[in-house]
């Protein structure tokens, strides 16, 4: 890394790094909101976490709809739970969806970056922001922490959570990063090949705040990969200054064993080395193999263990026709709503 780029690295570290007690201020933070026109949807993608789900919608729906309104849709969108993460989370009034009935004319696909790119469809925010639902120390601060500096600096188009204060306490400087994943394999991948990301602390949480016109034009793998493509992919568009990240203290969650990170760090690969084959940062690879083998002890036996795991991608949702025409109904009716204020407001000022 050159001294420019640690420069331009601290640079942006500084001026792009919050903290969500800055934010603390909702009623300001939905003024300003209001005053903007702007809306913002919540998307909780799920499988299989009726344990966890009607906490979350709890407390966002009374601290974020009913006494602070800074939400103006809270949707769980399901990738076909056999328990019932659906029913808790309509009973405490989230919309909900099965991610398999969005766009019902394409072949469905299992995978939570399928439920985040439906979303962009189904959802009516200029705002999105995605929370995982497996969050046991749940706080409204997972969403105002985020969505508010894309509320008061329009330049920054993608907002990612970490959860570990990165600065020096009187004890002295601790360190901060990611999970097992993050700092064994994205963020060495970053640092070797795309310096300038490796700023970002939490590249793979899964709480984040994105405006729509961003999303709707990057393409989503289905897979594990679709955090790492995010960052990738909006850096190459619109460069560092379109991030910013905020620290949101601790996040209580259920970790993951070994071998599911290691299913994981092979489908991130994956992406990550299509991203800079395309990129043509690396030269054209032969075909990579798809199966991961992991192993067992069965009676005194080491056994392979294979895992299928493909990093299918959708298109940007802007090439989807179902999303074109939507998205020109609703520029239709927003103005015919706004010629009809504006004649309300001329028979009032005639009257």
């Amino acid at each position: 890394m050159t001294e420019d780029t640690v420069t331009n690295l601290n640079e942006w570290l500084n001026n792009n790094t919050y903290h969500h007690s800055q934010f603390w201020d909702l009623k300001q933070l939905v003024k300003e909101k209001e005053k903007q026109g702007i809306s913002v949807s919540l998307c909780i993608p799920t499988l299989n976490e009726e344990k966890t789900i009607g906490k979350e919608i709890v407390v966002f729906k009374s601290e974020l709809v009913n006494r602070y309104p800074l939400l103006d849709e809270i949707a769980v969108i399901d990738s076909g739970s056999d328990d019932k993460t659906l029913e808790v989370a309509a009973s405490f009034g989230a919309d909900t969806y099965l991610s398999s009935e969005i766009l019902p004319d394409l072949e469905p696909k299992r995978g939570k970056g399928e439920n985040l790119w439906k979303a962009i469809y189904q959802l009516k925010g200029d705002i999105i922001v995605y929370i995982d639902a497996d969050i046991k120390n749940i706080h409204p601060r997972f969403v105002y922490g985020l969505v508010a500096p894309l509320i008061y600096r329009p330049e920054v188009k993608y907002v990612k959570a970490f959860y570990d204060r990165p600065l020096a306490f009187s004890q002295g400087v601790r360190p901060s990063g990611g999970g097992r994943v993050t700092e064994i394999l994205v963020r060495p991948l970053f640092s070797l090949f795309l310096p300038e990301l490796s700023a970002i602390i939490q590249p793979l949480s899964g709480e984040y705040a994105v405006r729509r016109s961003v999303l709707e034009e990057i393409p989503f793998p289905i897979g594990y990969g679709v955090e790492t493509s995010h960052l990738i992919d909006v850096h190459q568009i619109y460069g560092m200054s379109a991030f910013a990240q905020t620290d949101l203290d601790q996040r209580v969650h259920r970790n993951q064993q070994t071998r599911s990170l290691g299913r994981m760090s092979f489908g991130i690969l994956q992406t990550f080395l299509s991203r800079l084959q395309k990129l043509e940062i690396i030269g054209q690879l032969p075909p990579l193999e798809t199966v991961l083998r992991q192993f067992q002890v069965h009676d005194e036996r080491f056994e392979a263990v294979e895992h299928l795991i493909v990093e299918e991608e959708r298109p940007p949702m802007l090439d989807i026709p179902a999303y074109q025409e939507k998205k020109k109904a609703l520029q239709k009716s927003a103005k015919k709503g706004t010629r009809k204020k504006r004649s309300g407001e001329e028979k009032q000022t005639a009257g």
